[in-house]
């Protein structure tokens, strides 16, 4: 997973990650659901704010040569995955527990379990838990390079560290 690999210069590390985890996996067992082998992406998109702007990820696939990625996100309550948009991605999202406010190109609403919401590319969204949230994202390959955020903060396009 090479775009993962890439999405890790964004990542929440040592021991603010295991604690991340560790609440996370708390909340999944209460849910009774079990996640992907692979190690999940700790994100807080560079900002060191990981509970208000952030989220986990955990990557189930993304075959580029397929045309096809799928992850699933874990949102804490209150926590954001931050405002932006993909030049080529056109992604779809199904809230498999909890529930979030989507914000999709200036209109909110809130998702529950069962919601399911495309958007497509160059579509400005982000979303918040309200309580924790896991979303299953389906989607077109994932190419970091594709990420563009509102916030000038956070790297772009590829800028990744």
């Amino acid at each position: 997973m090479d775009e993962r690999h890439k999405a890790g210069g964004i990542a929440v590390t040592g021991a603010a990650r295991e604690k991340a985890l560790r609440a996370c996996r708390t909340q999944l067992e209460v849910w009774k659901l079990v996640m992907p082998p692979h190690q999940p992406l700790v994100s807080d998109f560079g900002v060191g704010d990981f509970y208000q702007t952030g989220l986990i990820e955990y990557w189930v696939a993304n075959e580029i040569e397929a045309g096809y990625c799928g992850k699933l996100l874990f949102v804490f309550d209150g926590q954001t995955c931050p405002t932006h948009w993909h030049q080529g991605k056109h992604e779809t999202f199904f809230i498999v527990r909890g529930e979030v406010e989507m914000v999709l190109d200036g209109t909110a609403r809130v998702m529950r379990a069962g919601d399911c919401l495309p958007v497509p590319p160059g579509k400005p969204h982000r979303f918040t838990g309200q309580g924790p949230a896991l979303l299953l994202e389906v989607s077109t390959p994932c190419l970091v390079e594709d990420n563009l955020f509102e916030n000038q903060n956070i790297p772009s396009g590829g800028t990744y560290p």
